[in-house]
């Protein structure tokens, strides 16, 4: 994207939106394909090794009840499974099954962008990123 204006904020905002609508392009189509909704495909990424239902509810933004519903979808498709775990029987991870995985793989190698839109970008520019932008958030 080309600078369109003297003022940077308009060139920001516009980069934002690109970014967004890339992001929600690429992991569209990708989920269509394993008639999955976006949601559901950050949900099965996110449980690719063994985690709590609240690390899932935490990295999709939502509540931990919505997330039982799409966990719920996941499981009736055999793509994860529900299993105790070994220090405390009374917290359930969700789980990536064999099937999950795969479908998990496939979904990253279609959207490459959206798996890792900072790939590009050295850990220190990462960082600074973070920085930056939570020094926007807070403002």
């Amino acid at each position: 994207m080309e600078s369109s204006s003297d003022d940077p904020v308009d060139d920001v905002v516009g980069l934002f939106a690109a970014i967004n609508r890339r992001y929600a392009q690429e992991s569209e189509t990708a989920a269509a394909v394993h008639d999955l909704t976006p949601l559901q495909v950050k949900a099965l990424l996110a449980a690719e090794a063994p985690v709590p239902m609240r690390h899932i509810a935490n990295r999709l933004h939502a509540e931990p009840s919505n997330v039982t519903t799409i966990i719920d979808r996941l499981e009736s498709r055999g793509l994860v499974e529900r299993r105790p775990a070994s220090g405390d029987r009374r917290i359930k991870l969700v789980a990536a099954t064999p099937a999950g995985l795969a479908v998990a793989a496939d979904l990253r190698a279609r959207m490459p962008f959206a798996a890792a839109p900072l790939a590009r970008l050295a850990t220190e520019q990462r960082q600074s990123l973070r920085e930056l932008l939570q020094l926007v958030l807070n403002a």
